[in-house]
């Protein structure tokens, strides 16, 4: 008898520890690397902040890792947490869409698809927004444009660099047209934040597309990507079928992007925060700029304050 024959009796023998093995497993204690199969003890691959220490395929992470591995301990302070989802257009598909809301509210433990929160990133004080793909695919409605609005304003206002980690399917089809002037409002508040000479760098995450893509997500200083990071605005299959060709097949990718010049680095997950802090201090001025506040309109300005 071989000793592959040898434990399979054996396994067969005590269904017990079978179970029990297969149970452990169940719990998470491995994870299988989806891109190349390898299994990797699960406390190790986050240990490495999910990213496959085989292959360096990225695995998909979520608002409190993200927060976890980008801001210094003790540091994080949330904004606009009362800030909840309404149904304003009372929106039914297949399901109610107030009932959706309360049902991805206890399963993901949010409000919203976005944290939003000041803290130190290496020591360096920064206002950071983490889209979550948990939370109805990421998806931009009211809720996730009037945080990251607050956002931004309060960077402007403390003179914070702003940092927003996007993760998205695009608009929030239940909301309709509140949903896509989100978009407007967020490109106003960053434009006003960029007349303060204030750094903006958004970080595109796996899958950032519609109206994400369409609006924040390329408007940053410098554009960082995660690496075979998703990033696009209409589907693959949309796009074929309008333009009647065959697309390369790593269209849509931020390596693609990267090489005809929409991103302006892909940096892996690991060397992230190094790389967001060095860049913050290159763009740190040697004196603080005068305030413009003054050539704002008074209303303006008067918020900010």
């Amino acid at each position: 008898m071989s000793l592959f024959d040898w434990f399979a009796n054996r396994r067969k023998a005590d269904p017990i520890s079978q179970d029990r093995q297969e149970r452990e497993i169940a719990d998470g204690l491995w994870t299988k690397c989806e891109a190349c199969g390898v299994m990797t003890y699960t406390k190790d691959l986050r240990a490495n902040q999910m990213v496959c220490p085989e292959c360096q395929h990225h695995h998909r992470v979520y608002s409190p890792d993200r927060i976890h591995q980008l801001i210094d301990d003790d540091t994080w302070q949330p904004l606009d947490v009362q800030v909840l989802p309404q149904d304003p257009l009372k929106f039914r598909d297949r399901k109610a869409y107030g009932d959706r809301l309360r049902e991805t509210q206890t399963k993901t433990q949010l409000q919203d698809a976005v944290q939003t929160g000041v803290g130190e990133l290496d020591g360096l004080p920064v206002a950071l927004g983490v889209m979550d793909f948990r939370f109805m695919g990421g998806s931009m409605g009211s809720v996730v444009g009037e945080k990251l609005t607050r956002l931004i304003e309060r960077g402007t206002r403390d003179r914070r660099p702003v940092i927003i980690v996007c993760a998205s399917g695009g608009a929030r089809m239940q909301e309709g047209m509140l949903s896509l002037m989100q978009m407007a409002k967020i490109s106003g508040a960053l434009d006003l934040h960029r007349s303060q000479r204030l750094l903006y760098i958004p970080v595109l995450t796996h899958p950032t597309t519609g109206g994400v893509t369409a609006s924040f997500a390329m408007l940053g200083d410098i554009i960082l990507a995660e690496p075979k990071a998703t990033i696009a605005f209409a589907g693959r299959r949309v796009v074929e079928q309008t333009l009647r060709e065959k697309l390369p097949d790593d269209f849509q990718t931020a390596e693609y992007l990267l090489n005809h010049g929409f991103v302006d680095a892909i940096v892996p997950r690991t060397q992230l925060k190094g790389t967001l802090a060095q860049l913050i201090r290159l763009h740190q001025p040697a004196s603080p700029y005068p305030t413009e506040l003054e050539a704002l309109p008074q209303d303006v300005a008067a918020h900010l304050r």
